[in-house]
């Protein structure tokens, strides 16, 4: 089918960056909020990104004629003729289950739906829905506007023509498709979740100081960034949800939470959406690691 008209399900982070990066790629996009002052903030945060774009004269309009094809919206019936529908609202299995039941009895049949989770089952999802058939995966990563990759994740009830339109409707937006199935994690949180949750252990065990395995990894391995600057732009409470998704799937103490995670998080230590994590993000040129104050928790216990 031909994918003209895109809905956004929440204009967050994630939901603003797909909304940009649909639009950016020649579709008629429609974002749903339950408040306009989310969309307000949303709309103009892809303001100041699409400006970026156009100062480094990568983008290929002016950012006017970008943002005339975003549309928001804070009523569900507004996305009724749309084609494609991603939902990137919060990562909580019951409240997706409830928009795409509202959305199921409203939007056209031929549409297709496509949920952004990083670790909910998708099937568990699609149950709400009386099209199996057109429900899949796109997980997209964040910043989504920079970030290529696409996870395009099939469940066993998505028909073949609908994951293909999934696959190439994620190339037409710029991105590196990669298939994969409907397991927890899918690939990319599969391998990279066990690695920062052993790293938050290292660190309880007293390996090294939070700064030197971070260089580590960065100097011995050629990340870009290492396992702490990693989980506090994830956001702790984001990586702490979804150890209790794989490790309820798996059983496995790699999947399993560390105390100390549990503890910064219950502390609203979120990483640097929320100003402190295992970094001091005051001053974002130059975040301070935390030692002091988390092995000062240690000795507390």
């Amino acid at each position: 089918m031909e994918i003209k008209k895109v809905g956004i399900l929440g204009c967050g982070l994630m939901g603003s960056g797909i909304a940009q990066t649909a639009a950016m790629a020649g579709f008629d996009v429609t974002v749903l909020e339950a408040d306009q002052k989310f969309l307000d903030k949303g709309f103009a945060g892809m303001e100041k990104s699409l400006a970026k774009f156009a100062e480094k004269g990568t983008l290929k309009e002016k950012p006017a004629e970008v943002l005339a094809r975003l549309k928001g919206t804070t009523r569900v019936e507004d996305l009724a003729d749309c084609d494609f529908i991603v939902e990137a609202i919060i990562e909580n299995v019951d409240e997706k289950k409830k928009m795409f039941a509202r959305l199921d009895a409203i939007v056209k049949k031929e549409a297709i739906f496509a949920t952004n989770t990083s670790s909910i089952c998708v099937t568990e999802v699609m149950t709400a829905t009386k099209r199996p058939d057109r429900f899949v995966g796109l997980h997209f990563f964040n910043p989504v506007p920079l970030m290529k990759l696409v996870e395009v994740v099939r469940t066993i009830a998505t028909s073949n023509d609908v994951y293909e339109t999934a696959f190439e409707f994620g190339k037409r937006l710029g991105k590196v498709p990669v298939r994969t199935s409907d397991k927890t994690g899918f690939i990319v949180n599969r391998l990279l979740v066990p690695y920062l949750l052993d790293a938050i252990r290292a660190y309880e065990e007293g390996v090294g100081s939070i700064a030197d395995i971070d260089l580590a990894m960065k100097l011995g391995c050629g990340y870009p960034m290492g396992p702490f600057t990693l989980l506090d732009f994830i956001g702790l409470d984001t990586t702490y949800y979804i150890t209790h998704v794989m490790f309820d799937e798996f059983k496995e103490r790699r999947f399993a939470s560390p105390a100390l995670l549990k503890r910064m998080v219950m502390a609203g230590w979120y990483g640097k959406k929320s100003g402190k994590g295992f970094y001091d993000w005051a001053d974002p040129q130059n975040p301070a690691p935390q030692d002091a104050a988390l092995k000062a928790g240690e000795a507390g216990k």
